[in-house]
């Protein structure tokens, strides 16, 4: 009995040991894979969004800020408009 008593703390070591390494490598593999599902998604917006959505966008937003002016006036009295162009 007094055989065992010793080797079973150094038994316990080992598989902490042993968990600890299969953890590391477990957590490494979802970093990978956190990365490549990151790309993957990025790849997918870039390739769905075509560069022409963002002019038209750009030019409805211009547009916008013309009827405005002329429906409330001239930009100068709608300080909030500029405020809000900025950010």
């Amino acid at each position: 009995m007094a055989d065992s008593s010793p080797e079973r703390p150094q038994a316990d070591k080992d598989d902490v040991l042993e968990l600890n390494n299969d953890l590391e490598k477990m957590t490494e593999c979802v970093e990978n894979m956190s990365v490549q599902l990151t790309w993957m998604a990025y790849d997918l917006v870039a390739l769905r969004t075509s560069p022409e959505l963002g002019a038209l966008l750009r030019g409805l937003e211009e547009a916008y800020h013309r009827c405005r002016a002329a429906v409330c006036g001239d930009r100068s009295q709608e300080p909030e408009l500029e405020d809000r162009a900025q950010i």
